[in-house]
């Protein structure tokens, strides 16, 4: 009688099983991390013929960031701490004396009005991503002070308390004008 030899025979319908359960548990307990970013609405397409408006040299203030991650506001090195008083500063001069609301000290040398008002920031190639986030960090802390201050004394609200309307004459006010240009 001849005797067969067969290896034995694993069985591994359960394997199948054992590894869609641990599929499904990497799945539940895995944690996808939020991207963060920088929320900007850009600008609307310009339908006429006349899209470069003349902007003069005292409405721009200029933000640069060296390769040095260092901050010079019109050519003169800055601290992250004193941007946000600087662009409020600037935002809201009045040099014009045409706003009603602003608080500024009408110096010749800085904005005429905060509708008119352009913050210019370059970027060289090798400043710091970080850098760059904490300047519009900064710029976005300066706007929402004046904005919460022209909610207060002008709508006589919170920012909290705004309507639609509110927020339209608000952003009118003080309108967040950024220009982001990167150096070669």
């Amino acid at each position: 009688m001849k005797t067969k030899k067969t290896a034995p025979k694993v069985n591994a319908g359960s394997m199948a099983d054992i590894a869609f359960l641990l599929l499904i548990f990497f799945l539940v307990t895995t944690t996808m991390a939020n991207e963060k970013g920088i929320q900007r609405k850009l600008p609307s397409i310009c339908n006429t013929l006349d899209c470069k408006g003349e902007i003069y040299e005292r409405n721009i203030l200029r933000i640069s960031l060296n390769g040095n991650q260092e901050i010079m506001v019109q050519n003169e090195i800055v601290t992250i701490e004193n941007l946000k008083g600087i662009v409020k500063t600037f935002v809201d001069n009045n040099g014009d004396d045409s706003c009603t609301y602003c608080n500024g000290i009408k110096d010749a040398s800085s904005s005429d009005n905060p509708s008119k008002a352009v913050v210019s920031l370059t970027s060289h190639p090798q400043s710091s991503y970080e850098l760059f986030v904490d300047v519009q960090d900064e710029l976005t802390k300066a706007y929402l002070e004046l904005r919460k201050a022209y909610a207060i004394k002008v709508l006589g609200k919170s920012l909290d308390n705004l309507n639609e309307n509110d927020m339209i004459l608000l952003k009118k006010a003080y309108p967040f004008v950024i220009s982001e240009v990167q150096t070669k």
